[in-house]
């Protein structure tokens, strides 16, 4: 992972939120973390984990004093530092523009401007040279080869032979798109459209991922391995007593197949209400949000006898409280969530991953599953797993994959 960023933007936006700032400790822990900035050698601007830790605790006191404002614009700031918010969406947001001082960005709004001019120009000329070697045509088709051409311009190459011209492959889209297809949906990488453009800019790489079902089959076959793998992984920490919910919420991260085929991803932003940052934000196939809660694994006591019947005990009680919460928040901001993140949370759910039978001896699994599927079936949108009874609801999901 790449050394948080730090440079004049985030300098110029810290300066804005230390002047924004109510109360006085909250000034001051912004002002640590814009002390740390200016603090680079030879008047450099300096970055790293200290700065990264610097704003947590700042955005920490500044909920601790309710100034949600400020909690809102710390947040942008880190993910500025993380590279998850762009430097142009970043200025233009707090109006950093420190060669224009105007409402907008003039230099940014010419960029595009031009952009849009150029790409205008670039097509209608597309457009009337196909008419011209194809004067029979309607309208239906040439829109159609306008777009066909554009689906191709994503591949487009800079021949060694042709300095300064650049060419567009004709028909290679539908080819990336039927490999990056292959990437998605059988073989986990980072950026699958990213290795598409490179293999299929490959003849000898695409020859040998394509070569026949087998093949594919083949990778299918790698990637249920690596699944298994990670569960056999997660199943171990899982029964670790020394393991923190920390470190259960970085193994899970990226995992989102775990929970299940209604769960097609795992949400960019975990932070979408003032003050509440959920453990894994999972969106499902509907649409609909989902909130993961994860608590302790071993060494989590669940269920206790009250008048001849088992109960859930206090955690689990205080893990379902703040599932709550969480969904309280989402409802009363689901409009704001909705046009700030593009997420609908009026269906959103919750699931609190708590506890490991191994932890009661002197009760069955069964018993302890059967407690909190009574318990849960009594709740509105949340629902109580164990560890255990999810690991193994997805390994038997990966028997038959």
């Amino acid at each position: 992972m790449p050394s948080p960023r730090s440079d004049m933007a985030l300098e110029l936006h810290l300066q804005k939120i230390r002047s924004a700032a109510a109360a006085t400790d909250v000034e001051q822990a912004v002002g640590l973390a814009l002390g740390h900035v200016r603090s680079g050698p030879g008047g450099r601007r300096r970055g790293g984990k200290r700065l990264t830790e610097l704003l947590g605790a700042a955005r920490l006191t500044a909920a601790r004093a309710e100034e949600w404002e400020v909690v809102r614009s710390l947040q942008d700031a880190i993910h500025y530092t993380r590279g998850d918010l762009l430097r142009p969406d970043y200025e233009e947001k707090y109006r950093l523009h420190y060669l224009d001082h105007g409402p907008r960005d003039k230099l940014g709004l010419d960029s595009i401007a031009r952009t849009v001019t150029m790409t205008n120009e670039f097509w209608s000329m597309t457009a009337r040279h196909y008419l011209g070697e194809h004067p029979e045509a309607g309208l239906e088709e040439i829109l159609e080869h306008v777009r066909s051409l554009g689906e191709d311009a994503r591949f487009m190459q800079a021949p060694a032979e042709d300095p300064a011209r650049y060419r567009i492959p004709r028909g290679i889209s539908e080819r990336a798109i039927w490999t990056e297809r292959v990437l998605r949906n059988r073989v986990e990488v980072s950026d699958p459209a990213e290795s598409a453009r490179r293999i299929v800019a490959s003849p000898e790489a695409l020859a040998v991922l394509a070569a026949d079902e087998d093949g594919r089959t083949v990778l299918r076959a790698a990637e249920l391995q690596r699944r298994a793998a990670d569960l056999g992984d997660l199943r171990a920490m899982t029964e670790d007593p020394g393991t923190t919910e920390h470190a259960l919420q970085r193994a899970l991260r990226g995992m989102h197949w775990i929970f299940g085929g209604r769960v097609i991803g795992e949400a960019r932003q975990r932070r979408l209400v003032p003050g509440d940052e959920v453990d894994i934000p999972l969106i499902r196939g509907d649409g609909s949000f989902q909130v993961v809660e994860l608590k302790r694994s071993a060494g989590v006591k669940l269920v206790k006898e009250h008048r001849g019947s088992l109960v859930p005990r206090r955690d689990v009680h205080d893990a379902v409280g703040q599932a709550v919460n969480y969904l309280v928040g989402l409802d009363e901001n689901r409009e704001r969530v909705y046009r700030e993140f593009g997420i609908d949370t009026r269906r959103a759910s919750a699931l609190v991953l708590i506890g490991h039978p191994m932890s009661q001896p002197d009760v069955t699994e069964k018993e302890i599953n059967d407690a909190l599927r009574v318990h849960t079936s009594h709740l509105n949108r949340i629902e109580v797993l164990t560890y255990k009874e999810l690991l193994d609801s997805a390994e038997r999901a990966l028997a038959l994959g």
